[in-house]
């Protein structure tokens, strides 16, 4: 016989966190990825994961059985945007008008030149040098797999600026990692 009466407290407190476990904590490296690749830092990294979490914990209850990675991205992306304010508000936004550039890109991706062209810590280290509205799309398409939609949920943005942005990111990769001359490289001309 079953019955409809309210699990008492502790047992509901205990039932929510099994549940947040389940669905949230297998997207903590996905977290710390995208964490990582905002901040450009471990220790800042670890940081804004640990207040997300902290986030996503808190506000479990709103969370209604959609897309717990997409959620909890959106979450550590709001995070890192929202310390990011706190200590350096002057920091410049995204330049380029999206309605100016083109949103499909023919060529091959950046990813296949890099990986035929460079070894990963070139590729790392270009991926880095990006402006972070450029880097994010990139880290949330290429290394997490996310889907259009997704990353224009998990920005806040309209789909069209998404494929823009990440049409403008690959392009700026590409150049990054054609263009600039190799560190530490010497030509000798004997």
């Amino acid at each position: 016989m079953t019955t409809d009466a309210p699990l008492p407290p502790h047992r509901a407190e205990a039932a929510a966190n099994a549940r947040f476990q389940a669905l949230v904590l297998p997207y903590l490296d996905a977290a710390y990825n995208l964490a990582h690749w905002l901040t450009r830092n471990d220790a800042d990294a670890q940081d804004v994961v640990q207040e997300a979490m902290v986030r996503a914990l808190r506000y479990f209850g709103s969370f209604h059985g959609a897309d717990a990675r997409v959620w909890l991205l959106a979450i550590v992306r709001n995070t890192f945007y929202t310390l990011r304010a706190r200590h350096a508000p002057e920091l410049a936004r995204d330049p380029l008008d999206d309605d100016h550039h083109p949103l499909v890109d023919p060529g091959p991706s950046p990813e296949s030149v890099a990986l035929l062209a460079v070894d990963v810590g070139a590729l790392q280290e270009a991926l880095a040098r990006l402006p972070e509205t450029w880097r994010e799309v990139l880290v949330l398409r290429e290394l997490e797999e996310c889907s259009y939609k997704e990353i224009a949920a998990i920005t806040g943005h309209k789909m069209g600026t998404v494929m823009s942005r990440l049409a403008r990111a690959r392009e700026k990769l590409r150049e990054e990692l054609t263009h600039r001359p190799k560190e530490g490289r010497r030509h000798d001309l004997r």
